[in-house]
């Protein structure tokens, strides 16, 4: 991509550097990351109804529902309503969480991209107005590449993350990640970021040298 095609600001921000690669991406996020969100919440919305119809839609016709709590059988309906509105809201905690979800799987997987200008020394994007800078050697060297036709994906770690906690076992470190997702020449654009990742890496080269006597 040209540079004099894309918006001012990625320019001026790009000045004094010459950018190794100017890309435009078709998404935000690939694909599976959105899929996987959105069949998780089809999943947690399936199981939710199973109490909003078991609960919830005979108490809306006026009908009572018995439930135990703590042991003791209890009814609750409309005109008595106080047993049950703490299960009330709890399912409706449920279903909005199961609805934000659903939601927000939708918005990972239209929402469209930015521009990615790598340089020498960093890596800056670019999407609606927004300027994220990454230095390369913030990067882990970590790189999945997958590409179908024209267009292919990138997910390059960084050596910042999170702990998660397991069940069993230590807890896992998980690297942030940085997506560049339907992107034309994708393995030049690979080849290109291991590049300036090795030249910047901060990780001290040891050498060995064997001494002969």
């Amino acid at each position: 991509m040209n540079i004099n095609s894309i918006p001012v600001d990625l320019k001026n921000i790009i000045n004094p550097e010459q950018p190794d690669f100017i890309v435009k991406c078709r998404r935000n996020y690939p694909r599976k990351k959105a899929f996987s969100l959105l069949f998780f919440s089809l999943f947690w919305n399936v199981f939710v109804s199973i109490f909003v119809i078991a609960f919830i839609v005979p108490l809306v016709s006026g009908q009572e529902v018995h439930f135990t709590t703590n042991d003791v059988p209890t009814t609750g309906s409309l005109d008595n309503w106080e047993p049950v509105l703490v299960p009330a809201l709890i399912i409706g905690l449920f279903v909005a969480v199961g609805i934000g979800m659903f939601l927000w799987a939708l918005v990972l997987l239209f929402q469209k991209g930015g521009f990615f200008a790598g340089t020498e020394t960093r890596l800056i994007k670019y999407r609606n107005g927004k300027i994220t800078v990454k230095d390369w050697e913030q990067f882990s060297g970590n790189i999945q590449v997958k590409n179908k036709q024209i267009y292919g994906d990138l997910e390059m770690e960084l050596r910042t993350g999170k702990m998660k906690s397991r069940n069993k076992g230590s807890d896992k470190f998980v690297p942030d990640i940085v997506y560049l997702s339907g992107v034309k020449n994708v393995f030049d654009i690979e080849k290109k970021c291991r590049l300036r990742i090795r030249e910047n890496d901060p990780t001290p080269k040891i050498t060995l040298e064997n001494n002969i006597d």
